[in-house]
């Protein structure tokens, strides 16, 4: 994913921070608290932000670090100018609002509105992958809209979000929209929801009995916002089942060299008869 910049960014100011320094992710709002570190990557803490390894990135969507803004620096200079770093980051807050703003709002409303949805319907249903929990991918700004793939534990989808300047209360639910991607046309249903808004998805995977991780997840989803901006893959039909299984290629073949590796490395286990006589006796 290629990650915007911003105006207001940390871009590496270490001079500008204290140790106490509190940031946050510009791309998804993530918070990184130095009193709690990050668990995600052994980070321990009491770890100050500008003494992070070079290549820590948000646990959340990525983004590296040079990304996050000041939160709140309870160590600052009091002395410091009106225009020093924590102001001049929140000025470029106020303008970016309208842009990447009110995206990530929206990828918290999409999320917060799916685990609503495990909890008091899904997570009970047997076709569930307790393996997995809900998440969103990659979202980025395309077109003025948000796009990105959806996570839960009962499907994987692409999801679309109204940008700013949309109305999509002309659409109905169940209608299906046809969006042009660099790869191809797609089939997107349309949707609302109260907590959420409208929204339009198209299904990649459902149900997701056959993922063993999020992680692995994770992965087929990226591997599937690559392929749908492609050119390679266009043709005059409805890419949606190819992307998809090329997909399920990547996850075959990683499936298949894990299991080559196992059997590299893990010895046959003997029969109980063998381990007894010595090996002398005939299976």
């Amino acid at each position: 994913m290629t990650v915007p910049t911003f105006e207001g960014s940390y871009l590496g100011a270490d001079a500008k921070i204290s140790d106490q320094a509190v940031m946050e992710c510009k791309i998804c709002w993530t918070p990184y608290d130095p009193a709690e570190g990050d668990e995600t990557r052994s980070i321990l803490p009491g770890t100050p932000f500008r003494a992070l390894p070079a290549d820590w990135k948000c646990p959340n969507c990525d983004a590296p670090r040079e990304q996050f803004m000041v939160r709140e620096d309870p160590g600052a200079d009091p002395q410091a100018a009106p225009g020093a770093a924590p102001a001049a980051a929140s000025s470029a807050h106020a303008r970016d609002a309208g842009k990447g703003d009110w995206l990530a709002g929206k990828v918290a409303a999409l999320v917060a509105e799916f685990r609503e949805i495990h909890a008091s319907r899904m997570r009970d249903v047997p076709f569930t992958n307790r393996a997995l929990h809900v998440e969103a991918v990659d979202f980025r700004l395309w077109e003025g809209q948000g796009l990105g793939v959806l996570i839960t534990p009962w499907m994987m989808s692409l999801v679309l979000l109204p940008g700013p300047a949309d109305d999509w209360s002309g659409s109905a639910t169940g209608e299906s929209v046809v969006m042009h991607f660099p790869s191809g046309e797609y089939e997107f249903i349309h949707a609302c929801r109260s907590g959420l808004g409208p929204y339009r998805s198209c299904s990649l995977f459902s149900p997701m009995g056959e993922f063993a991780s999020q992680l692995q997840a994770k992965e087929v989803a990226r591997a599937v916002l690559v392929e749908l901006f492609n050119p390679a893959n266009r043709e005059e039909t409805d890419r949606r089942a190819e992307i998809r299984q090329a997909a399920e290629a990547w996850q075959e073949a990683r499936r298949e060299l894990e299991e080559a590796a196992a059997e590299l490395t893990m010895p046959a286990d003997p029969s109980r008869r063998k381990v007894i006589t010595g090996g002398l006796a005939e299976e």
